[in-house]
């Protein structure tokens, strides 16, 4: 059974595109915060989603960024998250985030399996739920 283990409420602060003759890219710088019950924290700065559309093809997207907070265990730590994943139409978006950290306590969320989900909540946010399987 899948459980939630992350709520990332991201917010978009820029986005830079460039139009090729065989496809399109779309950088969105973004930040926010994270909830849950194994962890708190904010976006460090630099988060990237690298959206990419070759003509004919899937749209794909891959989101790097890092969360700086605290564990449940109320230890400091990190989070590392890559998220690649692709988009069917407009709205069916399938990605699995990768994830490293230096808390001891969340080393078992390196290894299952992850599959996350993205829903738009207005006008320049966006909320990431992460879920795994324990």
């Amino acid at each position: 059974m899948k459980e939630l283990l992350l709520t990332i409420d991201v917010l978009l602060d820029e986005v830079y595109e460039v139009n090729g003759k065989h496809g399109e890219v779309i950088m969105i710088l973004f930040h926010g915060s994270c909830t849950g019950d194994y962890f708190e924290g904010t976006i460090l700065s630099g988060g990237v989603d690298t959206q990419i559309q070759k003509q004919g093809k899937d749209k794909c997207l891959s989101a790097r960024y890092m969360l700086e907070g605290k564990d449940y265990t109320g230890h400091p730590c990190r989070i590392y998250i890559e998220n690649n994943g692709t988009v069917k139409g407009q709205e069916d978006i399938t990605a699995y985030p990768v994830i490293y950290t230096d808390s001891e306590s969340l080393q078992w969320i390196e290894e299952i399996p992850l599959v996350s989900t993205v829903e738009g909540k207005g006008d320049s946010r966006v909320e990431i739920r992460i879920y795994g399987e324990r």
